[in-house]
């Protein structure tokens, strides 16, 4: 029986162009005719890559992504500049994907109307947590409600590592006054994936608090978002 022996550097006679596929198994083609329900995560990625170089389409670099990263969600967390170093993905392919995440952490975010009520530390997460979650840096928001607990806005205070010095609270209460708000909650996130609040943490919301008794406006609770965990400090009796 005659095998087929396969030469070095013969390139594989099942690699082809995504325009040599059948018309059907192109996934653009495939996403009009059956739909974005039927697609594969590397069939989606692909779209958005459009072209591959070379020899490589633009299915395999995002099976190579997948490959590398082992989820959508730790693709989501690349940067350009991490994205970029993958042949096929230059500056504006790279930008493209990011742009794409954050259409989608922000439809994630269930952005309801700005008169959301937030009735317990789940609604805050459920809304904050895919804004949230994959940041590099900390981030530290103060939530501005009305009486009936309703959001009225969300501000964001700091952006970097977190300490007293930048997060005053004449930052949070300044916000809170031209609002106006009737309580705060404050949230930031721990990208190392640990939800347990340091002493900095602690420092900071006790001051922003002594500053809101003052002020007359109360804390109802202030959430850390450690990328799928969270902690609240109104349930663990911290406030």
């Amino acid at each position: 029986m005659k095998r087929f022996i396969k030469k070095v550097g013969e390139p594989s006679l099942y690699h082809c162009k995504i325009t040599d596929w059948p018309a059907e198994e192109r996934p653009r083609e495939k996403l009009m005719s059956r739909g974005a329900n039927s697609m594969t995560d590397a069939e989606l990625l692909a779209i958005l890559i459009r072209a591959g170089a070379g020899s490589i389409t633009a299915v395999d670099v995002a099976k190579k992504l997948l490959k590398d990263y082992r989820s959508l969600d730790n693709i989501m967390a690349r940067s350009i500049q991490e994205l970029r170093q993958y042949k096929g993905l230059g500056v504006a392919k790279s930008v493209t994907l990011v742009a794409a995440f954050e259409l989608g952490r922000r439809a994630s975010s269930v952005r309801l109307s700005d008169k959301m009520q937030i009735s317990s530390p789940e609604d805050v997460v459920r809304r904050f947590m895919p804004l949230l979650r994959d940041m590099k840096q900390e981030v530290f928001k103060a939530l501005l409600l009305d009486s009936a607990n309703h959001l009225l806005n969300d501000v964001t205070i700091s952006v970097g590592i977190l300490n007293s010095s930048l997060v005053h609270p004449r930052e949070v209460f300044r916000h809170a006054i031209l609002e106006p708000a009737a309580g705060v909650i404050l949230v930031h996130n721990h990208p190392s994936g640990n939800p347990e609040p340091s002493s900095e943490d602690i420092t900071i919301t006790r001051q922003v608090i002594e500053a809101g008794k003052i002020m007359g406006i109360p804390v109802h609770d202030h959430i850390i978002i450690a990328i799928d965990k969270f902690t609240s400090f109104a349930e663990r009796g911290l406030l």
